[in-house]
C-alpha cells in the first residue's frame, strides 16, 4: 500500500484521476511565511502542483496535513477551496507526497511537521493566495476565450459567469485550454475574499476521510502491509540509555515463527513470520542493560531535587521572560504571596500503538517507510541519518493516524524498523505494544515550580516571578547544540509564563533546567497547563487572601489591560451563572493564553470526601483563537481535549522507581472513563482575525479551574497534579 485518498464526492483514486483527466495542474510557489509579507531574502520553494482541474469539472486537491482526528486534512483543501471559489460536492482531497520543498509547513520552518496547534495557522493565508491565483488564472482563459476583460467576469462555485453577456462555463471547460502563466501575478491583501463572502470557511464542512473509518475502510500505520515482509517486535532498555550488554535468546530463538534476534543502540529486536511470534519471543528475552544515569532514577525523589532548586534563589535559571525590575518591586512590595506546585510525568495513550513498516534496498542508502507521523521531515531526517544516506533517498507513505498528542512527533518506532530491515534484508513491519510504549515512552516532563507574587498597599500584583524547573523537551527534539543556540531556552516547556493579559508592570518566568533522566517528549501543550495550573492557582490565592471575588479580581487586571482576556472571562462566567451558589457543589475559574490563543474556563466539582474522589460535574470553556476555519470540529476537538486532559488532572501518571517505569497498560494507567465525562460548553468567540490556533485545546485551564473550585469548595489548596485520590485525602487531613 503506497497511497492513501478520501473523496468527498467521486470515486476516483488519485492514481487514476492524473492518467485519465487531461485537466489544468495549478502551481505555486508556497514560501515558509505567508506570501503577503515580504520574505528578506526574496526566495521561496520551487513550484509545486496543489489544484488539479478535469475537463469533467472534477477538482482534486492536495493536502500535506497530517490527520490524527482534528480535521487538518479537510480544513487546508477548504481553505484552497474557499479562495478557488469550488463546488465542494466536487472536491477531491488527497493526500500530497511526503515533500517539505513543496508542501512544508510555513509555520514550522518550512517542514513537514503537524504539532502545536500550527498547521491552520501556517497554512491559512499561503492556501487563500493557492485558491486566489488559480481562480485568477481560470478568469483570464474564459476572458481570452470571449474577448472581454476579466474585470467583467464573476465566479460562482466551479463555474465561470459573464452575467451582461449571459454566459457561463465550467472550471472543466476552462481547463481545457487555460494555460499556465510562467509567474503568477500577486495577490493583494484586497484581492482576497472577505469574511463575509466566505461559503465554506467557518461552515460546517463534513471530515472527508470520517466515511471510511466509518466503514472501516481506513488505513492506518498498523494496517500497511507489504509484500514479503516480515514482523519485528523490540525489547526495549527500560531506561534512557540503557544498551543491551548480554543477551540470552536461546529461548526466544526457538520460539515457533521467530527468525532472527537483532541487538539494537538501546533494545533488542525479535523478527519473524507473526506479530503474535514476535511479541511472544520478545518476553522470553534475558537481557543485561548498560549502566546509565536513569538506571537508578526515583521520579518522586527527582521531584523533591526540583522543588529543593525551585525554592533556591542562588540557583539562577535562563530567563524565558522578563519586564521591568522584578527585584526591586519584590523587596519594596508591602506584601508577598508565594506559591509552590508539582506535576508528574504524564504518558500521550495514544490509542493507535506505535508502529512502523520498512524497506531497506540491499545497498542500504534508500529506504520506503510506511507509518503514521506528525512530523513527515523529522522521520525522513533520522532515517537517512542511521543509514548514511540522503534525504532525497527516503520515501515515506503517510497514513491516517490513531491518536498523536506529540508522541508521534518522534521517530523511534521507525528507526527500529529501519534498522530490522536493514539488517534482515527485507520489509519488516515493528509494532510496539501497549506495554511496549508505556514503559520505554516519552512522557510529559514532570516539573517543580516556585511563583513569588509582589502585591502593593491597595492589594494590586506589581510583580510577579515565576521559576519553572524541569527538563528540557527542546533538548529531546533539537539535541544539546541546537538548544545552546537558541539561548538555552526551552521554548515549549515555558509557554503559559508571560502572563501578558494581566497588565503586571515587573514579570520574569525563569526555566531552571535540570538533565533529564526519564525519556521526555512533547505532549499537547506541554509546559503550558502546568505552568497555569501554578499561575492561576496562586493568582485564585491572592483573590481569597484579599476577600476578593476570583473572577471580579482577574476582571480588575484584564479590563485595563486586555479587551481579548475581558471578554473570554465575562463571557465563561455568564455561561456557567458564576453568581449563583451552589449547594453541595462549587465553581472554579482559571485563564490562560497559548500562542495567541485565549481561553477562559470554569469547572463545577462535586467532592466524595471518604473516597478523596473528585468529579467534575460541569465544564465551560470559552476560546478566542481567531478565524475558526470549521467551527464544529474546532468544539469536537476542544470536547475531546476536557476529556483527555481532565485524566491528567485527576489520576493519570506515570511513576519511575530503580530506573523502571511502574505503570505497564491501561489497567494501571486508567485515562477518564465515560462515566466521569462531565457536562462541557464550548464556545468559540467569533473573530475576523487570522487563525491563531486551537488544536491543543483547552487543557491550560482544566487543571487550575478543577483546583480553584476544590478550595472553594474546601478551603484547601491542592498543589500537586494529578489530584489522585491518596492526595486529595492526604490534603483534606492538613499537616501530618
Amino acid at each position: 500500500m503506497t497511497t492513501q485518498k478520501a473523496t468527498s464526492s467521486s470515486g476516483l483514486t488519485r492514481r487514476r484521476f492524473f492518467v485519465e483527466t487531461a485537466g489544468l495542474v495549478f502551481t505555486l510557489t508556497l514560501a515558509p511565511v505567508p506570501r503577503l509579507i515580504a520574505k528578506a531574502d526574496g526566495k521561496g520553494f520551487p513550484p509545486d502542483a496543489w489544484i488539479t482541474i478535469a475537463p469533467n469539472n472534477a477538482i482534486t486537491i492536495m493536502s500535506p496535513a497530517a490527520e490524527m482526528g482534528n480535521g487538518s486534512f479537510t480544513t487546508l483543501a477548504v481553505i484552497i477551496a474557499e479562495e478557488l471559489d469550488a463546488d465542494w460536492s466536487r472536491v477531491n482531497v488527497v493526500l500530497s507526497p511526503m515533500d517539505a520543498k513543496k508542501f512544508g509547513n510555513p509555520s514550522n520552518y518550512g517542514a513537514l511537521a503537524y504539532h502545536s496547534s500550527a498547521t491552520v495557522r501556517g497554512y491559512y493565508t499561503p492556501l487563500r493566495i493557492v485558491g486566489a491565483q488559480m481562480r485568477r488564472v481560470l478568469l483570464e482563459a474564459a476572458a481570452r476565450k470571449w474577448g472581454v476583460a476579466r474585470s467583467s467576469l464573476q465566479t460562482e462555485p466551479s463555474m465561470v459567469i459573464h452575467r451582461s453577456a449571459e454566459k457561463r462555463m465550467t472550471y472543466g471547460e476552462a481547463a481545457t485550454f487555460a494555460s499556465l502563466p510562467n509567474a503568477f501575478s500577486e495577490i493583494a491583501e484586497n484581492d482576497l475574499k472577505p469574511t463575509k463572502s466566505f461559503r465554506l470557511i467557518g461552515t460546517a464542512v463534513p471530515r472527508v476521510e470520517v466515511p471510511l473509518k466509518v466503514r472501516g475502510a481506513a488505513i492506518y500505520a498498523i494496517d500497511a502491509q507489504v509484500p514479503g515482509m516480515l514482523y519485528g517486535a523490540v525489547l526495549q532498555s527500560p531506561y534512557q540509555g540503557g544498551a543491551p550488554t548480554a543477551v540470552d535468546d536461546v529461548k526466544a530463538r526457538a520460539s515457533p515463527g521467530v527468525t532472527h534476534v537483532v541487538k539494537l543502540p538501546e533494545g533488542v529486536g525479535v523478527i519473524g513470520t507473526s506479530v503474535e511470534a514476535t511479541q511472544a519471543a520478545k518476553e522470553l528475552l534475558q537481557v543485561t542493560w548498560s549502566d546509565a544515569p536513569g538506571a537508578t532514577f526515583d521520579s518522586e525523589r527527582g521531584l523533591d531535587e526540583f522543588a529543593a532548586v525551585a525554592r533556591d534563589k542562588g540557583q539562577r535559571g535562563v530567563d524565558w521572560f522578563a519586564a521591568g525590575d522584578v527585584e526591586t518591586a519584590i523587596k519594596t512590595a508591602p506584601r508577598i504571596i508565594t506559591g509552590e506546585f508539582y506535576t508528574r510525568y504524564v504518558y500521550h495513550a495514544q490509542m493507535e500503538p506505535l508502529s512502523a513498516t520498512a524497506r531497506v534496498t540491499a545497498d542500504g542508502k534508500s529506504a520506503e517507510i510506511w507509518t503514521g507521523t506528525q512530523s513527515p521531515s523529522f522521520e525522513i531526517s533520522a532515517a537517512a541519518g542511521i543509514l548514511g544516506t540522503t534525504e532525497d533517498r527516503i520515501t515515506l507513505h503517510q497514513h491516517w493516524i490513531g491518536g498523536g498528542f506529540g508522541r508521534r512527533n518522534f521517530p523511534d518506532v521507525v528507526l527500529d524498523a529501519v534498522r530490522l530491515s536493514k539488517t534482515v534484508g527485507k520489509p519488516v513491519k515493528v509494532i510496539w505494544s501497549r506495554e511496549d510504549d508505556t514503559k520505554a515512552g516519552k512522557f510529559r516532563p514532570m516539573t517543580a515550580q516556585y511563583i513569588e507574587a509582589g502585591l502593593d498597599s491597595s492589594g494590586a500584583i506589581i510583580a510577579w516571578h515565576h521559576r519553572v524547573v524541569g527538563e528540557s523537551v527542546v533538548v529531546t527534539m533539537v539535541g544539546e547544540k541546537a538548544f545552546d543556540a537558541m539561548g538555552r531556552q526551552d521554548l515549549i516547556l515555558m509557554k503559559g509564563t508571560v502572563l501578558e493579559h494581566y497588565g503586571i508592570p515587573h514579570r520574569r518566568a525563569e526555566f531552571a533546567r535540570q538533565v533529564s533522566r526519564a525519556r521526555v517528549a512533547s505532549l499537547r501543550g506541554v509546559g503550558v497547563g502546568p505552568n497555569v495550573f501554578a499561575s492561576e492557582s496562586l493568582m485564585d490565592d491572592i483573590a481569597h487572601s484579599l476577600g476578593k471575588d476570583p473572577l471580579e479580581f482577574r476582571l480588575g487586571m484584564t479590563r485595563k489591560a486586555s479587551p481579548r482576556a475581558t471578554r473570554c472571562l465575562e463571557r465563561v462566567a455568564e455561561l456557567a451563572d458564576w453568581g449563583t451558589r451552589r449547594n453541595t457543589t462549587a465553581l472554579g475559574i482559571a485563564f490562560a493564553e497559548k500562542d495567541e490563543t485565549l481561553m477562559a474556563g470554569i469547572a463545577e466539582i462535586a467532592l466524595d470526601r471518604g473516597a478523596g474522589v473528585i468529579k467534575v460535574v460541569n465544564f465551560w470553556v470559552v476560546m478566542d483563537c481567531g478565524l475558526s476555519v470549521q467551527p464544529r470540529h474546532l468544539i469536537a476537538e476542544v470536547e475531546g481535549s476536557i476529556i483527555y486532559d481532565l485524566g491528567h488532572v485527576l489520576r493519570e501518571e506515570i511513576t519511575i522507581k530503580g530506573g523502571h517505569v511502574q505503570q505497564s497498560n491501561f489497567t494501571d494507567y486508567e485515562p477518564l472513563r465515560m462515566e466521569e465525562t462531565p457536562e462541557i460548553k464550548v464556545e468559540v468567540i467569533a473573530s475576523d482575525n487570522p487563525p491563531i490556533g486551537g488544536g491543543e485545546g483547552v487543557g491550560p485551564v482544566i487543571a487550575a479551574s478543577v483546583g480553584n473550585a476544590f478550595f472553594a469548595l474546601t478551603g484547601v489548596r491542592l498543589r500537586d497534579l494529578p489530584m489522585s485520590p491518596a492526595r486529595v485525602k492526604a490534603a483534606l487531613q492538613g499537616p501530618s
